[in-house]
């Protein structure tokens, strides 16, 4: 029998909740670090929808709750709110097979537990989340409502050649992001069976969207979807503060898929770019790659617009 838990908060995000309700389910009850998720309670009833919001890669639900006020403004609107958490913790890729396999278990124990079959979801991520839910959203029997992610690398081939190239340039200058870079390499190359010269076919498989497949076959998924990625491609502040250029952004994904996905006939595929809107919190530091890109109540509005 699932356990539940309510979420033990900072007394900071405890100002901005206190409203609402909070719990945290576990699928495995001995385990709080993976498999489980943590729902964001509407005041009152009927629930508008139900929306799974899948952070980035390394965040906590309570990282999410204290990055960005959506999954409450969401819950204020009526909309059930589910931050999932996969089989390997915050260190899930999310659009590997086995993390998704976790989120189906996850949606599956939702919609039954509340008996939501009847009602509407939409699908949001941030970052690695935003590439879990675009890669849940092609396969999955019942459609999304809506998708949305935020800044997410989308082509596993450009960001295994990017890394690769990032690698090479911080080696050279003995920074220690080398060892971050070559862990990546490691879980893209166990994930996809190889490298992208030995394996191209799983990285056109597995990945959400991919430059180089020709036939598009993941993203004829999405075809009557109504998707929107928000990017923030301050490129200056990334040569200045990070030493990365364009060929390391997710600004080359976003926008080439949502042109194919226009391409193919979808009018509701939207690039949305931002300018000077990305901070983190507690400290407000500047960085371009942030929840806060997002005008969570124009994106509320739009989910709910959705037919």
């Amino acid at each position: 029998m699932y356990r539940y838990s309510l979420i033990i908060l900072s007394f900071l995000m405890m100002t901005e909740l206190s409203a609402q309700k909070i719990e945290k389910v576990l699928l495995d009850k001995n385990d709080t670090t993976r498999n489980c998720y943590t729902i964001i309670y509407p005041d009152s009833l009927p629930w508008m929808g139900y929306l799974f919001l899948a952070p980035g890669f390394g965040e906590t639900a309570e990282d999410v709750l204290l990055q960005t006020k959506l999954p409450v403004e969401t819950a204020e609107r009526g909309i059930l709110t589910i931050i999932p958490t996969f089989q390997d913790g915050v260190s899930s890729f999310g659009f590997d097979s086995l993390s998704q396999q976790a989120f189906r278990r996850i949606v599956d124990d939702v919609t039954s537990r509340h008996k939501l079959q009847d009602l509407e979801y939409y699908l949001g991520g941030f970052s690695m989340g935003g590439s879990t839910v675009v890669k849940f959203a092609e396969t999955a029997d019942k459609k999304p409502k809506a998708v949305f992610a935020i800044d997410s690398p989308l082509d596993f081939e450009r960001f295994y050649n990017s890394t690769k190239r990032d690698v090479m340039l911080f080696g050279k200058g003995g920074s220690g992001e080398e060892n971050i870079y070559l862990y990546l390499l490691s879980r893209i190359e166990q994930i996809m069976g190889g490298t992208p010269q030995t394996a191209l076919k799983n990285y056109h498989k597995i990945s959400p969207y991919s430059l180089s497949d020709t036939t598009q076959s993941a993203i004829k998924g999405l075809l009557g979807t109504p998707i929107r990625i928000y990017i923030e491609p301050d490129i200056q502040w990334w040569l200045d503060e990070r030493e990365t250029d364009v060929f390391g952004l997710n600004i080359i994904d976003c926008s080439a898929m949502i042109n194919e996905l226009k391409r193919l006939g979808n009018d509701r595929a939207v690039l949305i770019t931002t300018q000077n809107k990305g901070y983190r919190k507690p400290d407000n530091n500047r960085h371009p790659h942030s929840w806060s890109i997002v005008d969570n109540r124009e994106l509320i509005e739009w989910l709910l617009q959705q037919k």
